[in-house]
């Protein structure tokens, strides 16, 4: 028997509808969705988190419903369900508060290369410089896969400039579980941890390498991102700290490099390159993003950054060119508003479904 997907779950939960309208699902109420398989069958375990401590004290039936709608999945042994609530009052409080910004500082000591039980691929999505859209190719890349089927996870691990909780359209800072362990908020099918969910939008983190060192580790090892088929991992620009950490002590399966096609970019995207040469990381392929520009009144096509120079930048270094990504007006929208364009149809989601298709393909996702 297949494994069960993570959608096929919120998909069977989305058929509750809560007394007071809408369902777990649509109201953003089920996090931290796990599923393993023990022997013939799979254990599913999820979160379901309430607005008010009070709220959760009166949802018993709603989370012993949710359990039996789960376990009539056909493939499902048990399943696991946890109330827990934003706002803790009196006896119901949760064990552990919401995390205050405790990350960052300088990393621990490792035996070992880090990569997340559960995980069984890091993939990295970098650029030589700022501005060339590679924020925007990673999340709306991760969302296309989620949409193909994959477990995924992003890493939004652009310390300084943190833009993917904007484009999923999340805010609010994490819980925490139990042991502690911080339970990655999920939009778009997509698990997702940020920086940016820790401090408030525009206040700026002023830190040195060691502390992005320090972050980037309990990111990969005090989250629970649970199973998933691939964590995409959102570089910021450049061959600094971040990039190297990543490099030299995870599991990293190889990475992505995104380019516009001018030269200046292409000068600063070769940089990168290199530096994942020397650190042995392989190059899955690179992405030209702003290739060009198609006028919507007259359906002109212009290259206001030149046209090509990454396709023959990857030519040349032998490594797949994944994509050419036009300028356009609705994936600059949705990333604002917080509705990946690869979530919906058209033309750009059906190109990051192509991207997420190739990708795959190479990296054996």
């Amino acid at each position: 028997m297949s494994q069960i997907s993570r959608e096929t779950v919120l998909r069977e939960l989305d058929r509750l509808k809560l007394p007071d309208g809408g369902t777990l699902v649509s109201r953003g109420m089920v996090k931290a969705v796990t599923v393993e398989k023990t022997g013939a069958e799979s254990e599913v375990r999820f979160v379901i988190e309430a607005e008010s401590a009070d709220q959760a004290r009166r949802m018993e039936d709603i989370r012993a419903a949710a359990v039996h709608l789960v376990e009539g999945i056909p493939g499902v042994g048990r399943a696991v369900a946890v109330l827990t609530a934003h706002q803790a009052q009196g006896a119901a409080a949760p064990k552990a508060p919401p995390p205050d910004l405790k990350i960052g500082g300088h990393p621990k000591p490792q035996a070992a290369k880090l990569k997340p039980a559960g995980v069984k691929q890091i993939i990295a999505v970098g650029s030589g410089k700022g501005g060339v859209g590679k924020s925007t190719v990673a999340v709306n890349l991760a969302v296309a896969l989620a949409k193909a089927g994959k477990r995924v996870g992003l890493l939004d691990a652009d310390i300084y400039g943190p833009s993917g909780p904007r484009m999923l359209g999340l805010s609010g800072k994490p819980q925490v579980d139990d042991d502690n362990m911080i339970l990655p908020p999920e939009a778009y099918g997509v698990r997702m941890m940020s920086i940016g969910l820790m401090v408030e939008e525009g206040q700026a983190v002023v830190w040195r390498g060691p502390m992005l060192m320090g972050a980037l580790q309990q990111f990969l090892g005090e989250v629970l991102w649970g199973e998933l088929d691939v964590l995409i991992v959102d570089l910021p620009p450049g061959t600094g700290d971040v990039f190297l950490t990543l490099a030299q002590k995870s599991e990293l399966a190889g990475i992505v490099m995104v380019s516009t096609p001018q030269d200046v970019a292409l000068i600063d995207a070769r940089k990168g390159i290199d530096m994942a040469k020397k650190l042995n990381v392989p190059i899955f392929g690179l992405i030209e993003n702003m290739a060009t520009y198609i006028c919507p009144n007259c359906g002109h096509e212009a290259h206001p950054f030149g046209h090509g120079g990454v396709a023959r930048e990857a030519k040349s270094l032998g490594v797949p060119l994944l994509a050419q990504l036009p300028i356009d007006l609705d994936t600059r929208l949705g990333g604002d508003e917080g509705r990946p364009v690869a979530a919906g149809e058209g033309a750009m989601a059906r190109a990051y479904a192509d991207l997420a298709s190739r990708l795959s393909e190479i990296a054996g996702i």
